[in-house]
């Protein structure tokens, strides 16, 4: 056959990324949220084996202290009488999460989504295995800061993480490295 001259133009394709590089950003995802979730457990470790809930340490003065408490809820103590629709929700999240690993392939979106995984998982496994109940745990938070909610590590990875993917989507930039295009830039193509 030969091509005829009414035939339409082909669209330039995407360029095909490379099986690795869906490898190699899972794993940034994956050691992003392993390393989110180890301090988180770590530092909560720590704070319920030197403190007593209720204690508060001046750290910085009146500017940050750490102050132990259990949460049963979610930020500002939201919703204390409904600890097991936060785990179910956490693991909804968690799973998700861990779907959209393996489509990623952009660094921003690895960490972004990494840090909101470390963070979901860490208060999750204190939903889990920590007093009064399995699925029922209540969250050790720490972090106080005035006029604002006792937190804890995974809650700062959830926040950062949620931050960064905000500013991707601002810049234009997709989980899969493109960049989005405005319908004036494709008018103007």
């Amino acid at each position: 056959m030969t091509d005829s001259p009414n035939a339409p133009a082909e669209q330039p394709q995407p360029p095909v990324r490379p099986k690795a590089a869906l490898t190699r950003y899972a794993l940034i995802m994956a050691c992003c949220a392993l390393a989110a979730w180890v301090l988180d457990q770590l530092t909560k470790i720590w704070v319920v084996s030197t403190m007593t809930e209720g204690q508060v340490t001046d750290v910085l003065g009146s500017v940050l202290r750490w102050h132990f408490i259990r949460n049963p809820g979610a930020a500002f103590s939201i919703g204390t009488d409904y600890t097991w629709v936060f785990t179910i929700i956490m693991v909804v999240v968690s799973g998700f999460l861990i779907y959209l690993m393996f489509r990623l392939r952009s660094l921003g979106w690895s960490i972004a989504l990494g840090l909101v995984l470390g963070g979901a998982l860490g208060n999750l496994t204190d939903r889990l295995f920590r007093e009064p109940s399995f699925g029922q745990g209540h969250v050790v938070d720490f972090i106080a800061l005035p006029n604002f909610a006792i937190f804890n590590i995974a809650d700062s990875c959830v926040v950062s993480g949620v931050i960064l993917v905000c500013l991707l989507t601002l810049r234009g930039i997709n989980m899969d490295g493109t960049r989005a295009t405005s319908s004036k830039d494709a008018a103007d193509a």
